[in-house]
């Protein structure tokens, strides 16, 4: 009966963490690049039960034995195995705002993704698809978070004014004269990424990122992505969510009542 216990209570321990992760989706329904996690739910490995005991042989072999008969398998419950972003397309919105950048991902149905590469203040590199940019003090192109956005060539860009224009290959153009091209790193496996929060993403020890050969992409000026979320599917994955968790609950309750009944009122000795 205790088994129940753990078994229930793993049930409503990934429905807790699954229904985190659909408010997390749906806080940043309206962040510009934001993309959706996705979890995967996986049963515990089954145990295999065997009644163990003992068999006596032979009168004149007078001894016993152990032995075991096969009982069956037995779940041990669920657990949420990994969660991973969903790099789909997000909807363009118009900005007209020049130092806002939007990815047009066109390898639509591919592994691959593309992402802005920028750098944070210890000098290492991230990659995000939120392009809401601005120019700071000195006129350098970096994130709403203060991030440098790179170029092609792994350095910081500087610039004159908003007065800049970038093309559909990212390359930048102010005052009739080039500024560079924006570094537009291309994942060839963006499952490889490692999320960081505020809409970054890394490798694992800041490795570099391998890079897909052949995938195509556009740069739009003055857009920005929406986020990926589903509103509407998100909201019913959570109430199924939260379902799940009340299903599980009632479980544990019913197994706490029988062993209530087990302990105070089985075996009582009336006086």
């Amino acid at each position: 009966m205790l088994r129940g216990f753990y078994t229930a209570a793993a049930g409503m321990v990934a429905q807790q963490r699954k229904t985190d992760l659909l408010t997390n989706n749906m806080a940043n329904s309206n962040t510009p690049g934001f993309k959706a996690d996705q979890s995967s739910l996986r049963a515990f490995p089954e145990l295999l039960l065997q009644r163990m005991g003992k068999q006596t042989v032979p009168v004149e072999n007078a001894f016993s034995i152990p032995s075991s008969s096969m009982v069956g398998a037995v779940n041990t419950g669920v657990y949420m195995q990994e969660v991973l972003p969903k790099f789909l397309q997000g909807d363009l919105q118009e900005t007209q705002n020049k130092t806002d950048l939007a990815l047009q991902d066109l390898n639509a149905n591919s592994t691959s993704a593309v992402f802005f590469s920028v750098q944070d203040k210890d000098g290492n590199v991230k990659y995000t698809r939120n392009g809401n940019f601005t120019l700071d003090g000195e006129g350098y192109l970096t994130t709403a978070n203060g991030l440098y956005v790179l170029d092609r060539g792994g350095n910081r860009i500087r610039l004159n004014s908003v007065d800049f224009t970038v093309d559909s290959s990212g390359q930048i153009s102010e005052q009739g004269r080039q500024a560079g091209t924006l570094g537009i790193a291309i994942a060839a496996n963006s499952n490889s990424l490692i999320k960081e929060g505020d809409g970054l993403y890394r490798m694992d020890k800041n490795s570099a990122l391998p890079q897909a050969p052949g995938a195509s992409f556009q740069v739009k000026q003055g857009f920005l992505e929406r986020s990926n979320v589903d509103v509407s599917q998100t909201m019913t994955d959570m109430l199924s969510a939260y379902r799940s968790f009340e299903a599980n609950q009632k479980v544990l309750q019913a197994y706490d009542h029988s062993m209530d009944k087990a302990v105070n009122e089985v075996g009582r000795v009336n006086g």
